[in-house]
């Protein structure tokens, strides 16, 4: 699949994630409006949460799928830590807001009505967020799309929050306890705020140009290897980094001096080749040097 069909893709999904914020907002609120659950309010402010987080996800994936320009010699593909980010920090404000709603309930408790219809409005607005997360979770994963991965994640712990938001009122209706249910928001909103900075960690690493994953670059020194065993040459200052679906590497590669620029030139175009197979969407950048010159040895730092 070209980069151009894999943004169409994940583009729908996107918008699958929308309109599925969008049918859960109204499903939500009507569950709210019938019983006068705070715990459901909650389930249903973090739906509206999830929607401006989708519609921004949306103008992320746009974003980093414009091609390389003068300003923007390596892409645009970080727009997806930075929308990795946002919606992370919009998680963050959500739980604030869920138990600021929980405490105010604590203080003054308030019957549930109609929690069977209540529940039963919100169970298929979860059975709704669980079916688009799995997919968006998935697509996230085989793309190295964070931000369809994140808007997924964020879908699921909105899956979790609606199991123990419903299990709360539901604990309400059988025992008249109407203290649980604002305890089960503040346990949501606990459980919010940990997907939430884990999304802004992720992010963070991102932007700070944090390295390939382990498993990747034991595939990177692997190849290395195979090129090391089979010609007299050697490898240093390898170095490698993120920005959502495109990786990027560089090495320098060390080959006797007597080489000609044609056999070198074959050499490392073989070699960026073999990374690339192993990586999928890499941009490959290799430094030719004589292996017998001192000098060659003396740049494998980044600040020479």
């Amino acid at each position: 699949m070209d980069a151009a069909e894999t943004t169409r893709k994940l583009t729908r999904l996107i918008v699958l994630s929308i309109v599925a914020a969008i049918l859960t907002i109204a499903l939500k609120t009507t569950a709210w409006l019938v019983t006068g659950s705070v715990g459901l309010l909650s389930d249903a402010a973090e739906s509206v949460v999830n929607l401006v987080a989708a519609v921004i996800a949306f103008g992320a994936i746009r974003w980093a799928a414009q091609p390389p320009d003068e300003e923007h010699a390596y892409g645009h593909e970080k727009a997806d830590y930075l929308s990795a980010g946002i919606e992370g920090a919009l998680i963050v404000v959500a739980a604030v807001t869920i138990a600021i709603a929980a405490i105010e309930r604590l203080a003054n408790p308030q019957p549930i009505e109609g929690a069977a219809v209540g529940l039963i409005v919100n169970g298929v607005a979860t059975v709704i967020n669980l079916a688009v997360a799995t997919v968006l979770i998935r697509a996230g994963r085989e793309h190295r799309s964070l931000t369809l991965e994140a808007d997924g994640r964020h879908l699921m712990a909105d899956v979790w929050t609606s199991v123990g938001v419903i299990a709360g009122v539901a604990a309400v209706a059988l025992t008249g306890a109407e203290v649980i249910d604002p305890l089960i928001a503040l346990v949501v909103a606990g459980n919010i705020v940990l997907t939430g900075a884990a999304m802004i960690r992720r992010s963070t690493g991102g932007l700070m140009d944090r390295a390939l994953e382990p498993g990747e670059l034991a595939r990177i020194e692997v190849v290395l290897d195979e090129f090391s065993s089979r010609d007299v040459v050697r490898f240093h200052a390898l170095r490698s980094r993120r920005a959502g679906r495109r990786a990027f590497v560089s090495v320098h590669v060390l080959v006797p001096g007597d080489w000609s620029v044609r056999a070198g030139h074959d050499l490392v175009e073989r070699l960026e080749d073999r990374i690339r197979e192993e990586l999928g969407h890499a941009s490959v950048f290799t430094h030719l040097e004589p292996l017998e010159d001192p000098r060659s040895f003396a740049d494998a730092k980044l600040d020479r």
